[in-house]
């Protein structure tokens, strides 16, 4: 059993480091859709992860349309802040995908449009200023209801 994490075109070094090394700890798989913001030979990127890069499974991918063509008819989900569903709202499966957008523009449109039926968001306060979560804290928040719903699969 496991989690599916998607990172759609990443730009902060840090933040993947930081969700490869919770993927690591969790036994999740990280996906990363190119373009990335960095250089996956970043000292950023290395630093937040850590000695865990050894442990985390990556799959890269060329764009959005590659990342469908090997996923294929799989459960997707996708965070964004322009849903009414609340992430705890839906049952996760063995194997799902969840895909959060970039950092400074999130999802494109066709994103949205195609997963609308499997839109997710984090519940937060209605603030012009507080826009949105870090990514890698949002990563961790879905993450681990899911696991909480799949009964902590391989964790100790």
């Amino acid at each position: 059993m496991s989690l599916n994490i998607v990172l759609f075109e990443p730009e902060i070094p840090q933040n993947t480091g930081n969700i490869a090394r919770t993927c690591a700890a969790t036994g999740s798989n990280l996906h990363l859709i190119k373009p990335l913001g960095f250089s996956v030979k970043d000292k950023y990127l290395k630093r937040a992860g850590l000695d865990y890069w050894d442990l985390v499974n990556i799959t890269y991918y060329d764009d959005f349309q590659d990342f469908i063509k090997k996923t294929g008819d799989e459960i997707i989900f996708i965070a964004t802040t322009k849903e009414s569903r609340i992430y705890t709202d839906v049952n996760y499966t063995d194997n799902c995908y969840i895909i959060f957008g970039k950092e400074t523009a999130g999802l494109p449109e066709y994103i949205h449009q195609h997963f609308i039926n499997t839109r997710i968001k984090i519940p937060m306060i209605e603030n012009e200023h507080a826009r949105s979560l870090n990514l890698a804290n949002s990563v961790n928040i879905v993450m681990y209801e899911a696991l909480r719903q799949l009964s902590f699969p391989n964790l100790v």
